[in-house]
């Protein structure tokens, strides 16, 4: 009886354990499987809902150039009579819309070598190894000396007997008087001018905006937002109030992104 009652004992101890490790095993497999599923549903929701999305702007390299130096482009052409559409052509295709090493590194949106500059100067790869450029505090100063080059050497005089709108005798006339040795130069400037319709900040300065096409009667000047830019330094610039900058913008407060598009004008 009692080697009955052991083997009985016996038995339901091995049904207990071969029980056991069958649940054992289902758990594991049931974790397994829902490490599997659980895992990439984590990270997509992680991804949609807690990495917050970069602000993009819409416009390209060169159209960010050409809203962020219209207005000093325009400014000098009321000073010193040279269209601001051969202005902003050229520095666009001399600084690669603002990215060549010479416009990061010295402000140099023009090329322009030293030729007697006393300066501070950087030395680069052009024409010949290491060659002296001019390099400016800012941006702005590179588009002042542009004007004063241009105004002060007497090989391009000729330029300023032109109408204030030719850029395509502007664009020739440059490299006639050797600015530049590239030969196909006059329909760089010329095709850039045409394709970003540049010869309109031509006819606002010379008060022809109604010559524009009638989506365009209402032109308005934008603004790239760079390091070191405030409210108060663009309302300089463009010759406006912080307060007409944060109406046009919807401003709340005074702070600025960089990449951020301001309306100035």
């Amino acid at each position: 009886m009692k080697r009955i009652s052991i083997m009985f004992l016996i038995s339901l101890l091995a049904v207990s354990c071969s029980s056991k490790r069958k649940i054992v095993t289902k758990k594991k497999g049931s974790k397994q499987k829902t490490e599997q599923v659980s895992k990439p549903t984590e990270t997509d929701r992680t991804t949609t809902s807690e990495t917050p999305s970069k602000p993009t702007s819409h416009l390209n390299a060169t159209e960010a150039y050409i809203a962020n130096f219209s207005a000093i482009a325009t400014e000098e052409m009321r000073k010193y009579k040279i269209p601001a559409s051969i202005t902003l052509a050229q520095g666009i295709l001399e600084s690669g819309s603002g990215k060549g090493r010479l416009a990061v590194k010295a402000n140099n949106h023009f090329g322009i070598k030293c030729h007697g500059w006393t300066g501070q100067k950087i030395y680069h790869d052009d024409d010949a190894s290491q060659e002296c450029f001019r390099k400016y505090k800012h941006a702005e100063s590179s588009f002042e000396d542009h004007s004063t080059f241009l105004t002060s050497r007497g090989r391009y005089s000729k330029l300023f007997q032109l109408k204030e709108d030719d850029y395509k005798g502007w664009a020739k006339g440059l490299r006639a008087a050797g600015y530049a040795t590239d030969r196909k130069y006059p329909e760089k400037l010329i095709s850039l001018i045409e394709r970003y319709q540049l010869y309109k900040f031509d006819d606002m300065v010379l008060g022809k905006e109604k010559s524009i096409s009638n989506n365009q009667n209402n032109v308005s000047i934008t603004h790239a937002v760079v390091k070191g830019d405030t409210l108060y330094s663009l309302s300089k610039t463009y010759n406006t109030t912080v307060d007409k900058l944060k109406s046009l913008n919807n401003l709340a407060n005074n702070e600025l992104s960089i990449g951020q598009i301001l309306i100035v004008k």
